[in-house]
């Protein structure tokens, strides 16, 4: 049936007899996904745009740092500071819990700059002593060499991985950077690796513009001594970061005499519980997405089933002399269906293909320039179910105006002017 010319000939005879009706019946099918393809989009590129901070770092980590004490406890006055030691390292490292433990110092405390020199060029950047095993949180992506080792913290090497802003501010274009040295604060490290920040926003900034050296070399050419400014940690994938991070908080509690409800002495952010309250509300928006989207489809579906009706009345007499002739219901039933359905599809089709030619030039126009909003895109796969669906509600749609005209009886539809 749906290969029949003339029943094509019948749909296409009454979309040219009511183009206006025809087409604002289409707009509200078009609309419908049109929208939703945009706010899919829209909820994606806003949850790139956010989550891309989290990128190059383990979700299941945590980072804990010193404060100020605010209990008395032990003999011990409160507003009393502290250090973290690299004993309090191997102390955390015998926790079964924890899969890395990675001290981390910076020069000038969180945030700080330091001048760096090479020749006449100087630059304002980021001096982060760590170990190897840092790469165990976070994803650090080398352009050029090598990154920082055991032997380079047994021997205590003076070398350095540096950013590629960091190459920008001190080298000339296309200058060799791999083996040549800079100047912080005095003392003179060799280049031995350039990064290639993995992380957007904030976060690759501070990547771009970080300089890491070795975290032994760090407390002697800095006199440090035994200070540990900051722990990274990863918990293993079978243990919440949560847990971890409560025994970690204990141990170093007890360690430094601080009363165990000082919630406010130690420092601490846990990478697991913002990734998921994030994905958490992310999640509540795309499920909004999908109901306004899908409240707006069926109204265009309806509008359609609704114009069948109409389309059903006027052709009464036409039914009523095809059944007289023969025609038996499924026939019927079948047309009707047919041009819902053909109404439906163009109408959902027109609006999918026009929704994501729009994203897609939105991401062009914005591409890795973008903070807060970022690849607002649909995945394909979701917008051809999405146009199924719309289909299947569009034959749906016009099961009722196809019983309704299978009901008419051939002699009273004869009847009828």
């Amino acid at each position: 049936m749906i290969f029949e010319r003339d029943n094509w000939q019948e749909i296409f005879a009454t979309i040219r007899k009511n183009k206006l009706r025809t087409f604002l019946t289409m707009l509200g099918v078009f609309w419908g996904i049109f929208m939703l393809v945009i706010m899919l989009g829209s909820g994606n590129g806003l949850r790139n745009g956010i989550l891309k901070e989290f990128a190059g770092t383990a979700t299941n980590s945590f980072f804990v740092w010193a404060q100020q004490t605010t209990k008395a406890y032990k003999g011990m006055k409160p507003n009393r500071g502290f250090n973290y030691t690299t004993s309090d390292a191997e102390a955390l490292k015998q926790l079964p819990e924890l899969d890395v433990v990675s001290p981390l110092n910076q020069l000038g405390g969180y945030e700080g700059s330091n001048n760096v020199l090479r020749g006449l060029k100087t630059a304002a950047c980021e001096i982060q002593a760590c170990y190897p095993n840092i790469t165990g949180i976070s994803d650090i992506k080398l352009g050029q060499g090598r990154f920082i080792n055991d032997l380079d913290i047994i021997e205590k090497r003076k070398i350095c991985v540096i950013g590629p802003r960091v190459v920008e501010m001190l080298f000339k274009k296309d200058e060799k950077v791999i083996g040549e040295y800079i100047r912080v604060n005095g003392v003179y490290f060799r280049v031995v690796g350039v990064t290639s920040p993995s992380a957007g926003g904030n976060e690759g900034r501070q990547q771009a513009q970080r300089i890491n050296i070795p975290f032994s070399t760090f407390q002697n050419a800095f006199n440090y001594g035994d200070v540990v400014g900051w722990f990274a940690i990863k918990s293993k994938d079978n243990i919440p970061a949560e847990q971890s991070e409560e025994k970690v908080m204990a141990i170093l509690k007890e360690r430094h005499k601080i009363a165990p409800d000082d919630m406010k002495a130690i420092g601490h952010w846990n990478m697991a519980v913002e990734y998921n309250k994030l994905s958490g509300l992310f999640m509540g928006i795309e499920i909004l997405v999908w109901i306004v989207g899908i409240g707006t489809l069926l109204a265009g579906v309806i509008g359609i089933s609704n114009i069948m009706l109409i389309v059903v009345k006027e052709r009464t007499k036409e039914i009523g002399v095809k059944r007289a002739l023969g025609a038996v219901p499924s026939q019927i039933i079948g047309q009707i269906i047919i041009e819902a359905v053909f109404l439906t599809a163009i109408s959902g089709y027109f609006g999918l293909v026009i929704g994501i030619g729009l994203l897609e030039g939105l991401n062009a126009a914005i591409g890795d320039s973008g903070e807060m909003f970022t690849n607002p895109t649909v995945d394909l796969t979701v917008a051809l179910k999405a146009l199924t669906v719309l289909i299947l509600s569009g034959a749906f749609a016009g099961l009722i105006p196809a019983s309704k005209a299978v009901a008419i009886k051939p002699v009273e539809a004869l009847r009828t002017e």
